[in-house]
């Protein structure tokens, strides 16, 4: 049975690109670079965001856009900075979803290599509670 996420990878073009994106927007730490070398099946680094480990490994970029997407937390604080972080790098914002008001605010945004990012200001705590303040409510 799992006990947790280990990590999640994401394949791209351009290592130094998305570690950008990742340092930048999401504050993630690099732990670890494989430079030339191929420990696995293409050169990639290690991230941390906060203590989720972020793998990046070189290969060929998503060929379309969907909804699958990777939800980072932030802090209400954080929110306006992230936007403008996301700005600065050129990445393509996409619009939020229409939200139930009291489950907390996101942004979404495609990489380079068409992975979606959300950043979301909620918890699933928060989300759950006011789910069934509306079900109890009949909305």
């Amino acid at each position: 049975m799992a006990t947790g996420l280990s990590h999640i990878t994401f394949i791209v073009s351009d290592l130094e690109r998305m570690s950008l994106v990742l340092t930048s927007v999401l504050g993630a730490r690099e732990v670890y670079s494989s430079g030339e070398d191929m420990f696995s099946i293409s050169q990639e680094k290690f991230f941390l965001v906060g203590d989720v480990w972020v793998a990046i490994m070189k290969g060929a970029p998503l060929t379309e856009r969907t909804y699958n997407h990777v939800a980072f937390q932030i802090s209400e604080e954080d929110y306006d900075d992230c936007v403008r972080k996301i700005s600065e790098l050129g990445l393509d914002m996409r619009p939020p979803r229409p939200r139930v008001e009291g489950e907390g605010r996101s942004i979404y945004f495609h990489d380079h290599d068409n992975h979606l990012f959300e950043l979301h200001t909620g918890t699933l705590d928060e989300r759950l509670k006011r789910y069934a303040q509306l079900a109890a409510a009949g909305k």
